[in-house]
């Protein structure tokens, strides 16, 4: 092969990748439970959900979103419940826990709290307010909320505060829900 050949087949290769790349993100719409986040790709699988299966899940989020942005965290809960909807799981069958500490406390907060500190609206709110009236449960880390200076009473509603997210993941695991490493 040509050196000429060579760089030809590289750059066929580049130009195949980044289609596939494009076409990849292409694939995912929004969900009909929450279609303003945590959009949804289907795909074809071989492992079944049973009939009956109850997700019960706890997820963990330490770092905040960049200010304007939603938490990817966030919009991760938003895509587990759109997507095991889509596939057949009754939303009822569906309790979600979110344990939050580190620099996540400040995407938990009230615009007043949260723009003193980030010099924005908190984009998150909104979407915590959504995953709240599905029954999503939010535990933030006191030991957190502490080191960055936010008290229960600047907290949205529908979040609570434990002694420390290591307190909100024994009793989550106490109560029966699995952790999500994701």
């Amino acid at each position: 092969m040509s050196k000429a050949q060579g760089k030809s087949l590289i750059a066929a290769s580049m130009l195949l990748c980044s289609f596939n790349l494009m076409a990849g993100s292409e694939a995912f719409k929004p969900g009909t439970v929450l279609p303003q986040y945590g959009k949804i790709a289907e795909v074809e699988t071989s492992v079944t959900i049973p009939k009956e299966m109850q997700f019960k899940v706890v997820f963990d989020m330490s770092k905040a979103a960049e200010p304007g942005k939603v938490n990817r965290s966030l919009d991760s809960l938003a895509r587990f419940i759109n997507m095991h909807v889509s596939n057949g799981v009754a939303l009822d069958d569906i309790d979600l826990m979110m344990v939050v500490h580190g620099s996540a406390v400040k995407d938990f907060t009230q615009d007043k709290f949260y723009q003193s500190t980030q010099a924005l609206p908190n984009i998150n709110a909104e979407l915590i307010n959504q995953l709240s009236k599905l029954g999503v449960k939010f535990n933030l880390c006191g030991q957190s909320a502490a080191y960055y200076d936010v008290s229960l009473q600047q907290l949205l509603p529908g979040v609570d505060m434990a002694l420390s997210a290591m307190t909100a993941h024994a009793i989550a695991a106490k109560e029966g829900y699995s952790l999500n490493p994701f």
